[in-house]
């Protein structure tokens, strides 16, 4: 075959272009740090990047979950601190008023502070996060509790499980149980109502059935107390999964890192020598396109 000047130009052009476009490969990969700018780059690290970046999204969303979910527990942890709190201190001052050697006004003053914790337990009930009440189910927009003018507590809360997906397929359950926590019945009472049966017992000074109602407070008492360990087991259970969600993230980030960042180090060594090859392509290509006799007869 006849090899002519113009097919040794072409080639020499050809091949020219090839290396400005590996090149220009080259340093899009320096100046993105990925792999490639385009699906067509590369198509199987384009599908793999979207089914890793599916992968951690679901792991990102699932840690906004775990947000929420301690936003509830740990309120509802803080609610039935608070709630013992107020108990013991009502408990104390019965005690008190029991031993027989206080007079009409003591009696009417320990009423009255009974009276208070009795309306401060129904705000800790009516505790609202985010402007949702946390311990009325899934009915988050109503207060579970009202104190009404005879000083009597109605609460008739919503039961009903608030759940947080927080893992595929796993759903964990974030509320507390309120008719567990604050009205579970004693001899047909709730708490409400044993704390004003006392505070009545106490303003009229009659405490006939003052062990009865020792006695359903206790009862109220360990039915909170045992609620309260219901949550910490679950909240030892969303830590633990909180935990594996922090790996997976570590993970799903590797993982795409791997699939679509560039090794910038190798990039910078394949560069140069891109580099290298040019020049010496130019060198070359610039002896192959010598003068032709048209360019002496123009």
């Amino acid at each position: 075959m006849r090899v002519t000047q113009g097919m040794l130009a072409n080639n020499s052009l050809r091949h020219l272009s090839s290396s400005y476009d590996r090149m220009g490969n080259l340093q899009d990969q320096l100046s993105t740090g990925k792999k490639i700018t385009k699906p067509s780059d590369d198509p199987v690290i384009a599908m793999k990047g979207m089914q890793y970046r599916t992968g951690l999204t679901e792991v990102e969303q699932y840690k906004r979950n775990l947000s929420e979910a301690y936003q509830w527990m740990e309120n509802s942890e803080g609610g039935i601190e608070h709630a013992t709190q107020v108990f013991q201190r009502a408990r104390e001052l019965f005690l008190q008023a029991k031993n027989g050697t206080n007079s009409a006004e003591d009696l009417k003053a320990i009423g009255a502070e009974i009276g208070q914790l009795k309306e401060d337990l129904a705000s800790v009930v009516n505790t609202q996060v985010a402007g949702r009440y946390i311990f009325n189910g899934d009915a988050t927009n109503k207060p579970p509790a009202t104190v009404n003018p005879d000083g009597t507590v109605t609460f008739a809360p919503n039961t009903n499980q608030v759940k947080i997906a927080i893992s595929n397929g796993v759903q964990l359950e974030v509320n507390t149980n309120p008719l567990k926590a604050f009205g579970g019945e004693v001899g047909g009472d709730n708490l409400f109502a044993t704390l004003k049966s006392i505070e009545d017992a106490i303003n009229n000074a009659d405490m006939s059935n003052s062990d009865e109602l020792l006695g359903k407070m206790d009862q109220h008492f360990d039915t909170l107390n045992a609620e309260r360990a219901v949550l910490g087991a679950r909240y030892n259970r969303l830590e633990l999964i909180d935990d594996r969600i922090g790996q997976q993230e570590v993970t799903a980030n590797r993982v795409l890192s791997d699939n679509e960042d560039a090794d910038i180090e190798r990039v910078i060594t394949e560069l140069k020598m891109q580099e290298s090859v040019h020049r010496a392509a130019l060198s070359v290509s610039s002896r192959i396109i010598q003068p032709t006799l048209m360019d002496f007869l123009r």
